[in-house]
């Protein structure tokens, strides 16, 4: 019969459930949500601001994982919903959500979970973290260019997905490109720092 007093006779300790996320995890959501809202300050005024938020949404989920990269978006979503200036232009507010633009930064959660069930099921290896990256991006586009066609259309007037596209889309494949790029190698460099 076993009992709860080891050979050293200190007495064992209760398994404790893991919580959702530790402490580190925490701190390092939010500091992911934090670099999220600079590389967004980071803009060139367009119809769809040219930022470097796609990068930071990338290198969160590269850096943190699916679960915890998803989080710090979400994290970063609720900070300008609710007022704080985390998006392109020094804006927040959840009228920025509700406008023709903000389909594409809802699209960024959507994106995140997209990379979130891809890892989970395949694993995190550098061609499935580049395809899972890749399928997010897409993810966003076609949400937020579906987004901006319904507000611009009822705001403005009817406009053809062509049009759309060649606003919102077209124009950023190349840098969004680059930023996935960018993110897989400063994820596998600073991987092996970030222990969680």
């Amino acid at each position: 019969m076993q009992n709860n007093v080891e050979t050293t006779g200190e007495i064992a300790s209760p398994e404790v459930k893991k919580s959702f996320f530790t402490a580190k995890e925490l701190a390092f959501t939010a500091l992911m949500a934090v670099i999220i809202a600079v590389c967004s300050w980071i803009s060139i005024p367009t119809t769809v601001p040219f930022t470097l938020q796609t990068f930071g949404i990338f290198c969160a989920v590269g850096l943190l994982g699916g679960k915890r990269g998803t989080f710090a978006v979400l994290v970063y979503i609720i900070l300008g919903a609710v007022g704080v200036p985390v998006f392109a232009g020094f804006s927040g507010g959840v009228g920025v959500l509700f406008g023709s633009t903000g389909g594409y930064i809802l699209g960024f959660l959507l994106s995140a979970i997209a990379y979130w069930m891809i890892t989970k099921a395949f694993g995190d290896k550098l061609p499935v973290m580049i395809i899972a990256m890749a399928v997010g991006l897409l993810v966003c586009y076609a949400f937020g260019t579906a987004w901006f066609m319904f507000v611009y259309a009822k705001n403005t007037g009817a406009i053809g997905l062509t049009t759309a596209l060649g606003w919102c889309v077209f124009p950023f494949i190349i840098p969004d490109a680059v930023k996935i790029a960018c993110a897989i190698l400063l994820t596998k460099r600073l991987g092996k720092y970030v222990k969680l």
